[in-house]
């Protein structure tokens, strides 16, 4: 967990929770149905995707899975269309406050990765629909502080040959060209997604930014 105590990371967790409920919440119809950073999912969809953990119990998910084939990928992706159809918006923001305090972590990663999941999901929805959200810098710290090789293979993120620099707190990452941007872009990055144009600056900025429409 990086030196950081479990209680501060399920702290950070639970605000940032019930901040993205609170942000959802004043989330008018249509944006709802925009595209988020998560190819093929809407805003809808990555939000009832970060609820699953809560909603579906040990079984439940072992029944999903093995409907699935034992992909996860397509486990999430069907449940999270069948929930975002199900569920109306105010319910699927409620899920996450009342959840705040809720233990799920993934198989994988731990409490940390718990935190990503919240974080990284909330930027899939803000950063493409032009909400100006900036996640708290101690929970980015957390989360760009644990960043390492093997977590960017568990994601897909492509970053062999360049440099990260945060313009606005001291963190780099890798060797080679340098890619500059916000500490929450540069982290989405490390999650294997690519962003808007505009956003990164750097000579390789095209390997990870979105085509235009």
């Amino acid at each position: 967990m990086q030196g950081r105590p479990e209680s501060e990371i399920r702290a950070a967790i639970a605000a940032e929770r019930r901040e993205l409920a609170d942000l959802l919440d004043g989330f008018p119809a249509p944006k709802w149905d925009e595209p988020s950073l998560c190819s093929g999912w809407r805003v809808r969809e990555v939000a009832a995707h970060m609820s699953l953990g809560f909603r579906y119990s040990i079984p439940r998910t072992a029944k999903e899975l093995f409907t699935a084939r034992g992909s996860l990928h397509r486990m999430t992706d069907r449940c999270a269309r069948r929930d975002a159809a199900e569920f109306s918006t105010d319910r699927l923001a409620a899920f996450l406050r009342d959840n705040a305090d809720h233990p799920w972590k993934p198989p994988v990663g731990g409490i940390v990765a718990a935190l990503g999941h919240d974080v990284v999901h909330g930027l899939d929805i803000t950063v493409p629909t032009g909400v100006d959200r900036a996640v708290p810098q101690d929970r980015l710290r957390i989360l760009l502080d644990a960043v390492d090789p093997k977590s960017l293979k568990f994601f897909g993120a492509p970053l062999d040959g360049v440099q990260l620099r945060a313009e606005d707190l001291d963190w780099t990452y890798g060797t080679g060209s340098p890619i500059t941007g916000t500490g929450q872009d540069l982290l989405l990055l490390a999650y294997g997604r690519r962003l808007p144009e505009g956003r990164l600056h750097g000579p390789q900025v095209s390997r990870f930014t979105l085509p235009r429409k």
